[in-house]
């Protein structure tokens, strides 16, 4: 069933939305929310001054805010602000003309409402501003009692003091995860990097400049690796590791605070490889200057080729394979690519045998490649790339 896009009514207490989860108020957060589900047009009904909107400003999300809500033709979703949802569970909702709820079952002021029932909810709801205990949800319970309900996949949560917007805020922290983490980030760079992150979404710092120094970091300890020297050696391993820690945060920032974009991507993407490349040279560089000699020079070329090799077969899927192919090649790539080998590099560093990673990203990029080739070809056979005929 595809999509369907419908519009989207918000009912915002001026200071409930007010109330801040990683940097940007919850008004903020379910305007962009609702923008990304796809509704296709987002209206306020807010009495008082509205919070700030700083995310959807600067997306310029059309919106329209103010004290009455205009009449309605069609089934509208209605969501009070003091509300953290997902983007996925927002399209669900409006896909099954439903209501939300908690993984624990708890029904929430949230779901898609007949277009008769919109003026009497919005008049009881304005009525119900400035009395103690919530208008709102009673409201929303009594309109929609026989309305079928849907359990909510990601995060959904009542934020209504700053308590619950701490635990809000702790539980979209803990669910910003990558699908190329391996091990290493999940149990140590991404834990590490996660106390920076969370002082820079207070910043004006961009993931685009986190992802440059992830790559100036690593630059860094190309260098180290190329004097060919033990502790230099271990500076370089450590450098590394910390590159790699702060490509973590890029990602962390970017999704946070909704500063995803598609040359932060290639930002990303490219500075890794030109990261990888330095490093492996490098590593060739100092070898030959001490235990391999002109070997380290044949396996480091070796490595280079097969990195750059791999880069390209990889675009080549990406840009090939259909949705769900692609959604298939993406995870086995990024099981394979994952920053785990940092580790190893650091280890061997430490036991001044830098020149065994060599032999192994000598044979390994181009059992990667081969094996990424074959892959796609499978695809292929199955009519799954984009040029081929589907059965």
């Amino acid at each position: 069933m595809t999509d369907r896009s419908i519009p989207a009514l918000i009912l915002c207490d001026p200071q409930a939305g007010a109330l801040q989860v990683g940097a940007l108020s919850l008004l903020d957060r379910l305007i962009v929310t609702l923008h990304r589900a796809g509704c296709r047009s987002i209206q306020v009904l807010c009495p008082g001054e509205l919070p700030a909107l700083k995310r959807t400003r600067a997306w310029e999300i059309q919106f329209e805010a103010g004290q009455q809500a205009r009449p309605a033709n069609e089934p509208t979703l209605v969501a009070v602000c003091e509300l953290l949802v997902q983007p996925g569970d927002v399209r669900k909702a409006i896909r099954n003309n439903t209501r939300l709820t908690t993984r624990e079952g708890e029904l929430l002021p949230f779901g898609v409402v007949a277009p008769d029932l919109i003026s009497k909810l919005t008049d009881q709801w304005l009525e119900g501003q400035g009395r103690a205990g919530d208008a709102t949800g009673f409201t929303m319970d009594s309109l929609l009692q026989d309305c079928d309900h849907v359990c909510a996949e990601g995060i959904a949560s009542r934020v209504c003091d700053v308590a619950t917007a701490q635990r809000a805020e702790r539980l979209l922290w803990d669910s910003l995860v990558s699908d190329s983490d391996g091990m290493v980030d999940v149990y140590f760079n991404r834990p590490v990097g996660r106390g920076l992150s969370k002082i820079l979404v207070h910043t004006p710092v961009t993931p685009n400049q986190v992802s440059l120094l992830s790559v100036a970091i690593g630059l860094a300890a190309a260098y180290q690796f190329a004097l060919g020297q033990y502790v230099a050696g271990v500076v370089g391993g450590i450098l590394f590791q910390i590159s790699a820690i702060v490509d973590c945060i890029d990602g962390d920032i970017a999704r946070m605070v909704f500063k995803e974009s598609r040359i932060g991507k290639w930002i990303d993407l490219v500075g890794d490889q030109i990261v990888h490349l330095a490093v492996f040279g490098a590593i060739a560089m100092g070898a030959s200057k001490a235990a391999l000699g002109s070997d380290a020079w044949r396996l480091g070329a070796s490595a280079i080729t097969g990195a750059v090799i791999s880069f390209l077969v990889v675009m080549r899927g990406m840009l090939a394979l259909r949705d769900q192919a692609l959604t298939r090649w993406q995870q086995r790539i990024d099981q394979a690519t994952s920053r785990d080998f940092s580790v190893l590099v650091l280890a061997l560093a430490c036991f001044d045998k830098l020149s065994w990673f060599l032999w192994m990203a000598g044979i390994g990029v181009h059992v990667f490649w081969i094996a990424a080739l074959l892959v796609q070809w499978a695809a292929a056979r199955r009519g799954e790339t984009k040029g081929s005929v589907q059965p």
